[in-house]
């Protein structure tokens, strides 16, 4: 797969799917019963419109909040709704416009950054001693004006507050998981495209080492053997357009390794730079296997070549596994080997291990997958 195809197709966000899901289901119920609360308290079409007021402005706090910015409408709405109450109270004589206050400030409140639970008691405060005050007026201490007046909408008002502030955690953690969900596709984006400069590197940094080496040895050959310099020329161009092909593979994933051809290729590569290669098969390697065994030889015959003076190379096969030792190694410490360290997450990935180890002059490679390697692309 290539790192253009590897970024995740634009696809609508959790939060996208809620917002619509609320306004589907939850917007024609707060619209009957605001209409149902006007239809109750309002005498007269005067009336009837302040207090449509109120039901407006608890509707446009309910789209904007689906929509996730409802702190930008919640002033006026709060103040519309705030002053609807009392007109309600007072010169309406109803009790059910405490809706319209109790919409708004349950969708605002849960989403100020701070002094929240103050911001809902003073809104219930208020509720209720708007309600309180009408009773005082009138001197109405029957049960059914308490109760219209101050116990129910000072109830319902805590009740709607008090249920959006688990309703914001929720959508808190929507939120927490939507972003692991973009981290990951990022993650997976910025994975795939180290994979494909792996795989470059070693198509192209293989081969303009082999060129190298090649073309070193035709120039010494061009006077003492040149049909043997013109033959190493030959082999370069066609190893330039292999490459150019691989290449092209590698950019629409049609790419794939074949260990035995990697195997041949690095012992040619070896025979020709003078060093004497000797390949041990223990066992037919496991299909499953083999591409990435053939990225780990590819890699480690181009280390060899650019870092070692080898005069030998030993490489073992098992089913499952294989072991590449060359001498010629200086006794300082190598430069870091970028490619090798890029595949030991590769087949680790692939439940496997790679391992190296530079002791008394010799450099091991080693790549083993004990129970076979899982699923994953190489």
């Amino acid at each position: 797969m290539s790192p253009t195809h590897a970024v995740p197709q634009a696809t609508e966000s959790t939060r996208g799917r809620l917002r619509r899901l609320n306004l589907t289901l939850f917007l024609p119920m707060l619209i009957g019963v605001g209409v149902l609360t006007v239809v109750k308290d309002a005498r007269t079409w005067g009336e009837a419109l302040v207090l449509s007021a109120g039901v407006v402005a608890a509707l446009v706090v309910f789209v904007r909040w689906a929509a996730g910015d409802v702190l930008r409408v919640a002033i006026p709405c709060l103040i519309v709704t705030a002053a609807v109450w009392p007109f309600s109270v007072f010169v309406v004589g109803g009790g059910m416009a405490f809706y319209g206050i109790s919409i708004v400030a349950s969708h605002v409140i849960p989403q100020l950054p701070r002094h929240r639970v103050a911001a809902a008691l003073g809104v219930v405060a208020y509720v209720a001693a708007v309600g309180a005050t009408r009773l005082l007026i009138t001197q109405e201490v029957d049960s059914s004006a308490l109760i219209e007046y101050l116990v129910f909408p000072t109830g319902g008002t805590a009740a709607v507050i008090g249920l959006m502030f688990p309703n914001k955690r929720f959508y808190g953690l929507v939120e927490e998981l939507e972003e692991a969900r973009e981290r990951e596709a990022e993650l997976a984006v910025i994975r795939e495209r180290v994979r494909f400069a792996s795989d470059l590197h070693d198509i192209q940094g293989h081969t303009l080492h082999v060129v190298k080496l090649k073309i070193a040895l035709a120039q010494r050959l061009v006077r003492s053997d040149a049909e043997r310099a013109e033959q190493e020329l030959r082999e370069v161009h066609a190893l330039v357009s292999d490459t150019i092909n691989q290449t092209k593979e590698l950019a629409y994933a049609q790419r794939r390794l074949n260990l035995s051809a990697e195997l041949e290729n690095a012992k040619n590569l070896f025979e020709a730079a003078g060093i004497h290669v000797r390949v041990d098969r223990e066992a037919e390697v496991d299909a499953r296997a083999g591409e990435l065994l053939g990225l780990v030889l590819r890699e480690t015959t181009t280390n060899i070549l650019r870092h070692a003076q080898a005069r030998q190379v030993r490489v073992t096969l098992s089913e499952s596994g294989i072991v590449i030792v060359n001498d010629g190694v200086p006794d300082a410490p190598l430069p870091p080997l970028r490619g090798l360290a890029t595949l030991r997450e590769r087949v680790a990935t692939n439940g496997g291990e790679l391992t190296v180890e530079q002791k008394d002059g010799r450099f091991l490679t080693a790549a083993t997958f004990l129970h076979g390697p899982s699923n994953a692309t190489p």
